[in-house]
């Protein structure tokens, strides 16, 4: 099975500390990289982490905050330095074209590569980015400003042909894809050998949903039903409540929620407020609600493994 890896870049929130980053995430599938948010200093944590500037082929772009998107011109201004000839994607609410092309004839004239702008409706759940490996989801968020998440899902695979079988029938090279399609085979004394019998199952294609920033949605389990690994806006612990009402970001509790509700494999935690030292409590209120919790930090490295 190809590695599904989530590596945390930033798992902070506005105000910077010297404890967490700003927002931003690298997910990785199949040889792709693909950036969620890129707050200020995420070429920093790019060099600390060792996530490769070159093989970053999409970024996607939750939101107008700058925690979330302060680091993109200086990302795309730095590929450029670095002889970048492979077009950048980029999928971000509406509102971000005019200023990324205002920041690009400021900031980033002569690059050797294009920047092509995909605006997304904040307001529609819809597939948005599609290629050989995955589909990527927009699901409609609640926020101060349009805001929106991102589901990964990871495209069927085929499934395994046995080696023993391979070997024992003198299968050709030429026939193992069409075999993998579902095809028999058929010996050279006629006897047929059902495809059952020469392959196993496929692995099981795995899920990611990146839903930050945003307010408690009663409803949003419904639209990331079964997915492997959330990761949830967990901005305070449940005494802040209102608080996260009113600048519209979540609980960690909340986020247990939408876990549960949408019968989650695990939930990580991040956004997290400046105002805490550490996260043990924040993350201990989750897991009454949905033990297979986790924190994020920086530098981590998170497998998404289907549920079983």
């Amino acid at each position: 099975m190809e590695p599904f890896l989530i590596h945390i870049l930033g798992c902070g929130s506005a105000l910077p500390t010297l404890r967490h980053s700003a927002s931003s995430q690298v997910i990785e599938l199949r040889g792709k990289l693909f950036m969620i948010d890129c707050g200020e200093g995420t070429q920093l944590q790019m060099r600390k982490y060792h996530i490769s500037f070159t093989k970053i082929q999409t970024v996607f772009i939750s939101h107008l905050h700058g925690d979330h998107c302060f680091g993109l011109i200086g990302l795309i201004s730095t590929m450029g330095m670095l002889g970048r000839t492979a077009p950048l994607h980029i999928y971000a609410p509406k509102e971000t074209g005019p200023l990324l092309d205002m920041q690009l004839k400021m900031f980033c004239t002569g690059l050797e590569f294009n920047v092509v702008f995909h605006a997304v409706d904040t307001k529609r759940h819809q597939v948005i980015y599609e290629d050989r490996s995955l589909t990527v989801e927009s699901l409609p968020l609640q926020h101060r400003v349009p805001c929106n998440g991102f589901l990964f899902r990871e495209k069927a695979t085929l499934p395994h042909i046995r080696r023993d079988m391979i070997d024992c029938y003198e299968i050709p090279v030429s026939q193992i894809n069409n075999i993998k399609l579902g095809a028999d085979w058929t010996t050279e004394d006629g006897e047929v050998i059902p495809n059952s019998r020469l392959v196993t199952p496929a692995d099981k294609s795995r899920s990611y949903a990146y839903c930050c920033d945003t307010r408690f949605i009663p409803s949003l389990h419904q639209l990331i039903e079964g997915v492997d690994v959330l990761y949830h806006d967990s901005t305070y612990d449940k005494s802040m409540e209102e608080r996260a009402a009113l600048y519209n970001h979540s609980t960690s509790t909340q986020a247990a929620m939408v876990a549960k509700e949408a019968h989650a494999g695990q939930l990580l935690l991040g956004h997290f407020s400046a105002r805490y030292d550490n996260e043990e409590g924040i993350l201990n209120e989750a897991k009454e609600i949905f033990p297979n919790t986790q924190l994020t930090d920086e530098g981590m490295t998170f497998p998404i493994l289907a549920k079983k």
